[in-house]
C-alpha cells in the first residue's frame, strides 16, 4: 500500500508543480497547448468537472450515485461509495473554428484528472457481520483543472490613421487548478456531503503590434501575468426515495428501485492576486526601451455562488436515467486586476446508463454500461454584445475489467459532439474523446479475525 501512495503522491506533486512553475516569456515564446480566442476573457476557458462516466450521460452530478465511481460534482455522493477508487482521466479535443469565411481546425489533449476516493466503512465487514447498512461515510481528494488560457490570433488592422497596415498578434496561455476535498455521510436514505477546493493558477496575456508599412519601426508588446489563489466551499445533499412491494410474508421490502433527489449549492469565495504587467519596445531581438513595469501588483476577486437540482431514477444494476439543472451568478465576478462583465449562465443536461446484465458469467457485452446524453448551456462570456452558448450531445461505455479476489474496475469512454458560439460572429464545432480508468480496492479498512 506504501508504494501506490508514494505513486500517488508523486504524480499529484509533479503536477503541482507543472500548474505553478512559471517565468516571464516573451510573446514570441509562449505557446498555448489549445487556441480558444474566448479564453482571452474571464479566467479562460471553462474545464468540464465531470469524470469520463457522467460525461457519457451528459455530465450529470447533482443526484448520481454510484457504488464503484467517484461523482465529486455532489460531495453527499461520497457516502454511497462501496469500494476504495482511484480514477485518472485523459482528453483529447479537435476544434474547428469559424468567424465568416475564416476557418481553423486546431487539437488539443491533456491528462484531465486525478481522483481517490474511499468509503469509511467496509462492505465485506459489514456483509459477514450481517450488520445493516444504515450508515457510511465516504472521502476523496481530486486534482483538475478548472480552467484553461490559450490563444494564439492575428489581427489585421488597416483601419488606424496614418499607418496604412499593421499586426496584432494576442497570445495567452496558462490556466487554473482546483485541489479538491470532501467528505459526505450517509444515514438511512438522506445523504450529506461537503467539500472544499483550493483553487490556484497563472495566467499569461500578451499582445504584439507590428507596424507592417512603417519601415524601422519598433515592436510595441504588452503584457499581463496574474497568479491566483483561493477557497470555495461546496455543500450538497441526496435523498433517495425506495420503491417497495411485498414478499411471501406479506412485507413491504425494497424492490431495487428508487429516486434519487440531489442539490447542490456553492458559495461566493473570495481570491487573491498577484501580478506583473509591462510594455516594451523592440526591433527584432533587440530589446531597445521599457516603458513601463510594475511587479508585485496584488488584488482581490469574488468567484460567483452556483447552484443544481437533479433527479434519477435508479432500477438497481439496469437502469439509470437522470435530468439535471444548474445556474451561476457570474454577473457578481470581480477581478481588480482585470476588469470585466460577465453574464450569468445556466445549463440543463439529460441522460442515462443501461446495463443489459450485470451478473452474466457468458456475455461481456452484457455487461458493459451503455451511456447516452444532451447537454445545453450558456457561457458567461459575450461576442458582439449577445451571449455565447452552446450544446453537446454525448455518448459512452463502461468496460468492467475483473481483478484478483473478483475486484470490478472500469474503463469508461465517452465521446463529447457539439457546438459553441455565436452565430455569424465565432463559432466553434468540436468533438471531444474522454478516456478514464477506474481502480477500486475493497480491502480498505477491511478487519481480519482470526479463529
Amino acid at each position: 500500500m506504501s508504494n501506490i501512495w508514494h505513486k500517488i503522491f508523486t504524480v499529484l506533486l509533479l503536477t503541482l508543480i507543472t500548474q505553478s512553475a512559471w517565468s516571464q516569456v516573451q510573446n514570441s515564446n509562449i505557446s498555448p497547448k489549445i487556441n480558444s480566442p474566448l479564453s482571452r476573457f474571464a479566467l479562460g476557458d471553462f474545464v468540464p468537472q465531470y469524470f469520463s462516466a457522467a460525461a457519457g450521460m451528459g455530465g450529470l452530478g447533482a443526484g448520481w450515485q454510484d457504488p464503484y465511481q467517484l461523482n465529486i460534482l455532489n460531495p453527499a455522493s461520497l457516502a454511497s461509495l462501496q469500494s476504495t477508487a482511484f480514477e485518472g482521466g485523459l482528453y483529447a479535443k479537435r476544434s474547428k473554428l469559424s468567424s465568416g469565411s475564416v476557418e481553423d481546425v486546431t487539437w488539443g489533449g491533456n491528462l484531465q484528472y486525478l481522483s481517490l476516493g474511499f468509503p469509511l466503512r467496509n462492505a465485506i465487514n459489514q456483509a459477514l457481520d450481517r450488520k445493516s447498512n444504515d450508515w457510511n461515510a465516504g472521502m476523496s481528494v481530486t486534482l483538475i483543472p478548472q480552467t484553461q488560457v490559450g490563444y494564439d490570433i492575428r489581427l489585421i488592422d488597416t483601419l488606424t490613421p496614418g499607418v496604412e497596415i499593421s499586426t496584432n498578434t494576442l497570445k495567452g496561455s496558462g490556466g487554473t487548478t482546483k485541489l479538491r476535498w470532501g467528505t459526505g455521510f450517509r444515514y438511512e436514505q438522506l445523504s450529506v456531503g461537503a467539500e472544499v477546493g483550493f483553487l490556484f493558477g497563472n495566467l499569461i496575456n500578451s499582445r504584439l503590434v507590428d507596424f507592417d508599412s512603417l519601415a524601422g519601426s519598433l515592436n510595441t508588446e504588452f503584457q499581463d501575468e496574474i497568479s491566483f489563489r483561493g477557497t470555495s466551499w461546496t455543500f450538497g445533499a441526496q435523498y433517495a426515495f425506495l420503491f417497495k412491494e411485498g414478499n411471501k410474508a406479506g412485507e413491504k421490502v425494497p424492490n431495487g428501485k428508487r429516486v434519487v433527489l440531489g442539490a447542490t449549492l456553492s458559495n461566493e469565495a473570495d481570491y487573491t492576486m498577484e501580478g506583473t504587467q509591462f510594455t516594451r519596445r523592440y526591433l527584432t531581438s533587440v530589446v531597445s526601451d521599457t516603458i513601463f513595469r510594475d511587479e508585485n501588483i496584488t488584488g482581490k476577486g469574488v468567484l460567483p455562488a452556483s447552484y443544481s437540482l437533479g433527479v434519477h431514477f435508479h432500477d438497481l444494476n439496469r437502469l439509470n436515467i437522470g435530468v439535471e439543472y444548474g445556474a451561476t451568478a457570474w454577473s457578481n465576478y470581480r477581478n481588480e486586476l482585470k476588469d470585466e462583465q460577465l453574464l450569468d449562465n445556466y445549463y440543463v443536461a439529460v441522460g442515462g446508463e443501461y446495463i443489459p446484465n450485470f451478473n452474466s458469467y457468458n456475455h461481456y457485452w452484457e455487461k458493459i454500461r451503455y451511456r447516452a446524453g444532451f447537454r445545453y448551456g450558456t457561457d458567461p462570456r459575450t461576442l458582439d454584445g449577445q451571449q455565447v452558448e452552446g450544446y453537446s450531445v454525448t455518448l459512452g461505455l463502461g468496460f468492467p475489467v475483473i481483478l484478483p479476489r473478483q475486484q470490478v474496475s472500469f474503463i469508461n469512454t465517452a465521446v463529447e459532439i457539439g457546438r459553441a458560439g455565436v452565430d455569424g460572429v465565432l463559432e466553434e464545432s468540436f468533438v471531444r474523446l474522454n478516456l478514464g480508468f477506474t481502480l477500486n480496492d475493497n480491502s480498505w479498512f477491511f478487519k481480519r479475525k482470526f479463529n
